[in-house]
């Protein structure tokens, strides 16, 4: 007899997830099966898809067992592996205090793009928690220019790298972009040999951006907290401001679609973002239609 498995579905500032625990690492979850989940009219629906799973029991993950219990094992909407989700690691973290593997406070999360500290604040008020914030590691700035196509023109973008790549372009409006379903142009395409996450964004007071991301391998999302983490670095650089030299943080709150998050970026170069993180249902999936797809 067949055992159930169990999924759960939450987001962070609407970007959201499907979540599948799994702590053996016992489920096989291919390409076709994470698209099928992730499918919005055929499936669970989501951004991308949280395979929770022990750092000790997944290959990817036992180098970073003796620091982190638990492995995010990340997978796009179109069932390919990402490296990183920053919206990702706080509803993973959220999953883990919802099932009782760890209680407000700090956490080690593995990810492909290493061990990201998170921090979970206590309870606000009853059944109301409180945000999460992510240690998501010291950003770099890939030498050579890149530039994005806006319209029927090209920008130049910044080339932030947060662990996954994204090409940051300013613009005037974000209705610029036009329609972010399809992956924008960027050159030269030598720069993402794996493509890239593309943010557009927009001042709305010092210190205060707003923007739009197309993700890859999802399309344009509502939220992505890597992307505003490299938006934040990207707006720091361009107003002169860089934390490790001057020994001061640089913080910008950022508007995404779906909400906000707050970006800090330290004195000792590390990104930290906070955020909601939060689950809104929970059930079985149908193991005969889960296995059509896996075989």
């Amino acid at each position: 007899m067949s055992t159930a498995i169990g999924f759960l579905k939450g987001h962070g500032t609407q970007n959201d997830f499907v979540i599948i625990p799994d702590p053996e690492n016992t489920i096989d979850l291919g390409p076709d099966a994470v698209a099928a989940l992730c499918d919005r009219r055929a499936g669970i629906g989501g951004d991308g898809l949280l395979h929770v799973v022990r750092s000790a029991a997944h290959p990817e993950g036992r180098a970073y067992a003796d620091e982190a219990e638990w492995f995010m094992d990340y997978r796009n909407a179109d069932g390919s592996v990402a490296e990183m989700c920053g919206n990702g690691v706080r509803v993973f973290a959220r999953y883990l205090q919802r099932a009782g593997h760890v209680d407000a406070g700090e956490l080690a999360v593995a990810t492909r793009a290493g061990v990201k500290r998170a921090h979970l604040a206590k309870e606000e008020a009853p059944g109301a928690p409180g945000e999460i914030t992510v240690e998501m590691g010291v950003a770099r700035l890939p030498e050579g220019e890149v530039e994005v196509r806006v319209g029927s023109g090209l920008r130049p973008a910044t080339h932030v790298d947060m662990g996954n790549p994204h090409a940051v372009t300013f613009v005037t409006d974000l209705a610029e972009a036009g329609e972010l379903r399809t992956a924008p142009e960027v050159l030269p395409a030598s720069a993402y040999p794996r493509g890239v996450n593309v943010e557009f964004v927009v001042d709305r007071a010092p210190g205060a951006l707003a923007m739009r991301v197309h993700e890859r391998g999802s399309g344009e999302t509502r939220s992505c907290g890597t992307g505003a983490c490299a938006v934040a670095v990207a707006a720091a650089r361009r107003d002169g401001l860089d934390p490790a030299r001057t020994g001061r943080p640089a913080t910008y709150t950022v508007d995404l679609p779906g909400g906000r998050l707050t970006i800090t970026e330290r004195a000792d170069g590390v990104v930290e973002m906070t955020g909601p993180a939060v689950l809104v249902a929970e059930g079985t999936i149908d193991q005969d239609w889960l296995a059509a797809l896996t075989a």
